[in-house]
């Protein structure tokens, strides 16, 4: 398996966020879980300011039920988050 790696998120009026997952999909789903529907993230890399590429995500929460298999203390209801890719853009 791959190693954890940092996005950060470069949207405006987000603040400066970062999330970790082992692909840019894997921390656009963390974005999404967050209600960020327009998600734009850029690796950030130790002794360098980040990445020339820009992963351009939309991303969605859908409420379903939890499984009948779900630990009691989880809500009836629970957020799936939904992520599609748009693009790469080059900077």
């Amino acid at each position: 398996m791959g190693d954890i790696r940092s996005f950060i998120l470069v949207t405006e009026g987000e603040g400066r966020r970062t999330f970790k997952g082992r692909s840019p999909r894997q921390a656009a789903l963390k974005a999404a879980t967050r209600g960020i529907k327009d998600i734009q993230l850029r690796e950030v890399r130790k002794n360098a300011d980040g990445t020339k590429s820009v992963h351009v995500f939309e991303g969605s929460i859908e409420m379903i039920d939890k499984g009948d298999k779900a630990p009691e203390w989880l809500p009836d209801k629970i957020k799936k988050p939904i992520v599609k890719k748009l693009r790469v853009d080059h900077v």
